[in-house]
């Protein structure tokens, strides 16, 4: 049974979405907890109610980013995770914490990376005219949006489109793929190898 760790800073769509699928599933997994850098970050509540022990590490209570980085994940260390997936975790992460969870550290960005890193992924979608855009499940390297990729969902643009419709659009896709590729690492069948993601049909033993 795998250990997963999900670490939220807000509502946590992608959380909630995670938590149904795997206990809908039956995968060989469990939320082992939800951890945010905020108390009053409302994906803590859903978790509560769904019996996973829950944690905050306020990101204001330290100096700079290490520490609090390093209070993090001796948080996150003492569930004992398989992975740790970042829904909505809206902390750039230190190099020695990405490198200490390296292979295990999974983000979903709104967008088809490696266009469009970092904020604002809609609107700047928009002003660029492109006809497609999406979502991108990867693995977190030390650059920003730009580790191995995992899955991806194209959804349309339309003319009529504003960053609020195209939002909901991608964030209905991310709700779809993101589960799908957590319990594909639980599961044994993706793993990164190297810098590359690795799949198989069959679940490892």
């Amino acid at each position: 049974m795998k250990n997963i760790v999900i670490l939220i800073s807000g509502r946590g769509s992608n959380m909630e979405a995670i938590i149904h699928a795997a206990a809908a599933e039956k995968w060989p997994a469990r939320i082992a907890a939800v951890i945010s850098n905020r108390a009053d970050a409302v994906g803590l509540r859903t978790a509560a109610l769904a019996g996973i022990p829950t944690a905050t590490v306020e990101h204001g209570n330290y100096p700079d980013r290490v520490s609090f980085d390093r209070a993090l994940a001796e948080q996150i260390d003492f569930f004992q995770p398989d992975l740790v997936v970042l829904a909505g975790f809206m902390r750039i992460l230190s190099a020695g914490f990405v490198e200490h969870y390296r292979g295990c550290l999974l983000n979903i960005h709104p967008s088809l990376l490696p266009s469009f890193p970092g904020l604002s992924t809609h609107r700047r979608a928009l002003e660029a005219g492109v006809r497609f855009h999406g979502a991108t499940v990867h693995f977190v390297t030390q650059t920003l949006d730009h580790g191995p990729i995992v899955d991806q969902a194209v959804v349309p643009v339309f003319e009529d489109d504003v960053e609020e419709t195209l939002a909901q659009r991608v964030l209905s896709e991310e709700h779809r793929i993101y589960p799908e590729a957590v319990r594909g690492i639980v599961e044994g069948r993706i793993r990164l190898d190297g810098d590359h993601v690795r799949r198989s049909v069959r679940a490892a033993d």
